[in-house]
């Protein structure tokens, strides 16, 4: 009894943790009725840094395919959106000047499209795994 309450609840946490990003339910405002091309990345910077300079680089592929995509300095404090296609995935790296120090962090993404119809009033299209955590959590 003990082997298969330990198995049902390895197959629940595998089903809840698993690789898909999009998870078990959809946001319906987000999704649209044709399938798209393009997208935005959407890159969340830390609050934290008070409008000091960051240079964000967004890499296609790998981040040691050193396939530079586009490259901007901001001091904006939370989020950027850059337009990316679909299905390609993209390295993204945030260089933090804050005085005295700089930090840099990295994430990447793969944007995908994923067509639901049972979810929502109308069947539609949605991007998933789209969001690029650039948040600093430690600086000491």
């Amino acid at each position: 009894m003990k082997n298969t309450f330990r198995i049902l609840i390895l197959l629940t946490f595998a089903f809840f943790f698993s690789c898909e990003e999009q998870g078990l339910f959809i946001k319906c405002t987000d999704c649209i009725s044709e399938e798209p091309v393009n997208t935005n990345l959407e890159i969340k910077l830390d609050l934290s840094s008070n409008g000091y300079y960051t240079l964000v680089k967004i890499y296609e592929g790998n981040l040691e395919d050193s396939i530079l995509y586009t490259s901007q300095s901001t001091n904006i404090t939370y989020f950027l959106k850059v337009p990316v296609v679909i299905n390609k995935k993209y390295t993204v790296t945030a260089t933090y000047y804050i005085p005295d120090n700089h930090y840099t962090t990295v994430d990447s993404a793969t944007p995908r499209v994923k067509y639901e119809k049972d979810q929502c009033d109308d069947p539609c299209y949605f991007v998933y795994d789209k969001v690029i955590d650039l948040r600093l959590k430690y600086t000491n």
